[in-house]
């Protein structure tokens, strides 16, 4: 990554505290447990990964949580910070490199897509083998009492594999790609306006 300048770095703080604003408004889905909470804090970040670099992208994406802590604290012994940084990282990385190896429209609206399945399906894996487990160890709960919390409002869950496929991998889904729609409907003017300032 080149060096970056001072009107960039000041770019990343300011999408950084933009992004952490944007993530005091979450709200619950309907067929996930209320514990997944859903905004559309990685538009600021998958912007940086647009408009600077993937790198910088994650940058955005460490300040909004840096940002969330100071504001919020944390009430999961930081286990669900770190994984919103994870999929936030993910996210942005996958189609910020995708969009910088052609940067054209199609292939940004490509990278967003394939970004948002594959960062889905790794929620899967990563709540089901980390997250999850964590939050058990932490909070002495069982497997079985978060899928009882995510039964409640889905039907369709009676166990861990429906849980992540008909809970966690569409509310994850859900998420990754609203933020890319509203990315990709931001993106064009505010890039115009911001390279007269920053380029």
């Amino acid at each position: 990554m080149k060096k970056l300048s001072v009107k960039e770095i000041a770019l990343i703080g300011v999408l950084g505290g933009l992004s952490a604003i944007i993530m005091l408004f979450d709200f619950p889905l309907p067929f996930a447990p209320g514990f997944l909470k859903f905004d559309v804090s990685d538009v600021p970040g998958l912007f940086a990964g647009f408009f600077l670099s993937p790198v910088c992208g994650c940058l955005v994406a460490g300040v909004k949580i840096l940002l969330n802590l100071v504001l919020n604290g944390t009430t999961t012994a930081f286990v669900g910070e770190a994984a919103n940084l994870a999929g936030s990282c993910c996210f942005i990385l996958i189609a910020s490199v995708i969009y910088h190896k052609n940067k054209t429209k199609k292939t940004a609206l490509l990278g967003m897509l394939a970004s948002a399945v594959a960062t889905s399906f790794m929620f899967i894996f990563m709540n089901a083998y980390v997250t999850f487990p964590m939050y058990g160890k932490v909070y002495g709960m069982s497997m079985e009492v978060i899928i009882a919390a995510a039964a409640k409002v889905n039907p369709l869950v009676h166990d861990t594999v429906t849980m992540m496929l008909f809970s966690i991998f569409p509310f994850n889904l859900v998420k990754y790609f609203i933020c890319s729609v509203v990315t990709a409907a931001v993106y064009k003017k505010c890039s115009t306006a911001l390279k007269a300032i920053i380029r």
